[in-house]
């Protein structure tokens, strides 16, 4: 069995640095489990790690696909897989470095994804532009109970693809109870960050700031005129932008993309906290690198 190493986190808890540090110690790669991070050109508003960081350690499944292109989730896990086996077979050790909680699930664990149609999915999308996700989300939660109140009424692309899973198979889109059950395909190990709420709060106010003047909203102007799958454009920054318009107010836009984004790392949080393989570490502790390579290395975790 593949040895597998994980480092998650919400957003702006200091993954990427720290798993630079540790990759180097530890003698592995990463293999990016950011949804975003896939696209080309979708680095300022994904914060990706700069050129000089990937030199120091090889980093995977960055910049592999154009945002024009709708990546899937079992895209993704495809990907993903590949990558470890190819890191593992040339001896080193895969870390996996990310907080999108459903990639890192679907890479790590036995999730199949329900088929696709594209004129389901199609007939979906434009009752979502003619009436909005709200009536969407209360058939499904006629439809399927269980999978409504795990879906935010306001999320329109995860509304659709349920529904779109109902219409094709026939069967609840929560039917599939592998979900419940937190068994790897790999001999697996998973760090979780975290910080603080009022800390963590301020290093999101604090990247925000930054990104805004380093050009979010000129980068995401720019990828939208060449083709913006929904997949991208639903990515936490670049979506707020693009429904601002032109003539957004750039304080207004600053307190809508960090309120997005406090809520959101709320949500990973809870997402990470029903994974009962974590091992929980402080993200501000001076000794972290030192005490994350005691955890990866113990018990032969690491080749």
């Amino acid at each position: 069995m593949i040895r597998v190493a994980a480092l998650v986190g919400p957003t702006a808890v200091g993954k990427s640095a720290t798993a630079i540090e540790l990759a180097e110690t530890l003698d592995a790669e990463i293999v990016s489990v950011d949804s975003m991070q896939i696209y080309r050109g979708m680095d300022v508003g994904t914060d990706k790690v700069p050129a000089e960081m990937r030199e120091r350690v090889p980093h995977h499944l960055l910049d592999l696909r154009e945002p024009s292109h709708d990546v899937t989730v079992a895209e993704f896990q495809q990907l993903a897989r590949a990558a470890i086996d190819d890191i593992s077979e040339r001896g080193r050790l895969p870390l996996l470095v990310g907080g999108s909680g459903l990639y890192f699930r679907a890479i790590v664990d036995d999730l199949e994804f329900p088929p696709r149609s594209p004129e389901v999915r199609a007939a979906l999308e434009e009752r979502i532009e003619l009436e909005g996700p709200a009536p969407l989300h209360e058939e499904l939660a006629a439809r399927d109970s269980l999978a409504a109140s795990r879906i935010e009424p306001a999320n329109a692309r995860r509304i659709v693809r349920a529904l779109e899973v109902i219409e094709i198979t026939g069967r609840p889109f929560s039917a599939n109870t592998a979900w419940e059950r937190y068994e790897s395909r790999y001999d697996l190990r998973v760090a979780g960050l975290e910080l603080s709420a009022g800390v963590l709060h301020r290093r999101i106010e604090d990247r925000v700031e930054d990104m805004l003047r380093r050009g979010l909203v000129e980068e995401a102007r720019g990828i939208e005129a060449a083709g913006m799958s929904p997949t991208a454009r639903q990515a936490l920054g670049y979506r707020q932008v693009l429904e601002a318009g032109p003539s957004s107010d750039v304080d207004g836009l600053r307190r809508e993309i960090v309120t997005a984004t406090k809520r959101f790392a709320r949500r990973q949080r809870s997402w990470f906290r029903s994974d009962p393989r974590l091992q929980w570490f402080d993200a501000a502790s001076p000794g972290l690198v030192q005490a994350l390579e005691r955890f990866f290395t113990d018990e032969g975790a690491v080749p």
